[in-house]
Order: structure tokens, then C-alpha cells, then sequence
């Protein structure tokens, strides 16, 4: 089993592993090439992105710059908005679908080191994938923990650590991320502010 493949597993594997560090380092060349480019030139940001990521469907906008370990373990469906400062740490993999709109400085990670100290210090970790359905909106600054299924319709709010699975139509703010009722939504489609209905902004 090569490395890569116990990754995929969720077994212990070694990502100094000559194969993926090569990996690693092509993907830093796309992410050069893509960061630098105009940013009014859509026609071929949108060329670059399919060379680094490894499915993107119709509409997929992914503003500069980007960050992500191998960008082909990142599939995402139609209609995608990734903001500014994206991190998608795909060591695992990473599913998004389609509709799905994501602020500012989000981090999506799938790297776990060790728990082990003796595994830890041999550069040992494991990747957990992690699941976006559809139709979800991830708030500034949100980080979405190894492991983590986040339902169709969900909306992350702003500065959130999701490490646990989220709930469709649910709205989990804070550290670590709880789950209050879709009322939320309620108020939102309302056009009411949830800044004034829990004390801060969302995006």
C-alpha cells in the first residue's frame, strides 16, 4: 500500500513520502502560476483552477489567492464561490456541492497529526476527509476540522471551529461550533439582522 493510499484509508501515512512530496511541490508551481495571475482575466483563472483542483463543475469562482496541499483532492459542484485567503488542506479528501458559497479566511482541514509523541516526531499523521453538501454558506474566518460532514443547507456563522457533523438548515456559531434552531434562518429571511439577534455579524 503506497502512502498515498493508506491517506486515503485513514491510516497513518508519511507525507515526506517522496511521491506526495513531489505532488506538494507541483501543486505549489499551480498555486504560483494561479495566485499571479490578473484578476480580471476570468477566461484563464478559470483554466488554472481546473489544472489544480480535481473536479470543479459550471461556475466555479475561486477568488486569489488560494491555498491548498494537493488540489487534486478537492472536488466542488456548480455554481462555487471560494473568497479570498481559501486554505483547503486536501491531504483527504475534500467534497464540496454545488451552491455552495464560502467567505473569507476560511481553512477546510483535513491533516491530523499523531497522537502518538514517538509517531508525531516521525512526521507521521493521518487525513480524515471532509463533506459539504449542498446549498451551504461558510461565514469569514470559519475552520472546518478533519472529519466533519456539514448537511445540505447549512449556514456556519463567522469565526466558527466545526468539529463535529453539522445539521441541515442549522446555524453553528463559536468555539467549538454548537448548533442553534433554523430559526435563524427564519430571521434572516425576515430581513432582520442577526447581528442584533446574537451581538455580532456573519460575514
Amino acid at each position: 500500500m503506497t502512502e498515498r493510499e493508506k491517506s486515503y484509508a485513514g491510516l497513518l501515512y508519511q507525507p515526506a513520502d517522496p511521491e506526495l512530496a513531489a505532488d506538494r511541490d507541483e501543486t505549489v508551481k499551480k498555486l504560483y502560476r494561479y495566485n499571479s495571475l490578473y484578476p480580471l482575466d476570468r477566461a484563464a483563472r478559470d483554466s488554472a483552477i481546473r489544472e489544480i483542483l480535481g473536479k470543479a463543475g459550471k461556475n466555479c469562482i475561486v477568488e486569489q489567492p488560494l491555498f491548498c496541499t494537493y488540489g487534486y483532492n478537492v472536488t466542488v459542484g456548480d455554481n462555487f464561490f471560494l473568497n479570498v485567503n481559501g486554505k483547503l488542506m486536501d491531504s483527504g479528501k475534500i467534497t464540496i456541492g454545488s451552491n455552495v458559497f464560502i467567505a473569507p479566511n476560511v481553512s477546510i482541514i483535513t491533516e491530523e497529526h499523531a497522537m502518538d509523541v514517538s509517531q508525531r516526531a516521525a512526521g507521521l499523521e493521518y487525513a480524515r476527509p471532509v463533506t459539504i453538501g449542498d446549498n451551504v454558506w461558510i461565514c469569514t474566518g470559519a475552520m472546518i476540522l478533519p472529519g466533519v460532514t456539514i448537511g445540505a443547507g447549512s449556514v456556519i456563522g463567522a469565526g466558527s471551529v466545526v468539529t463535529r457533523q453539522g445539521f441541515p438548515a442549522a446555524w453553528p456559531p463559536g468555539t467549538p461550533a454548537g448548533s442553534f434552531a433554523g430559526c435563524d434562518l427564519f430571521f434572516a429571511g425576515q430581513g432582520v439582522s442577526l447581528e442584533k439577534v446574537y451581538g455580532y455579524g456573519v460575514c
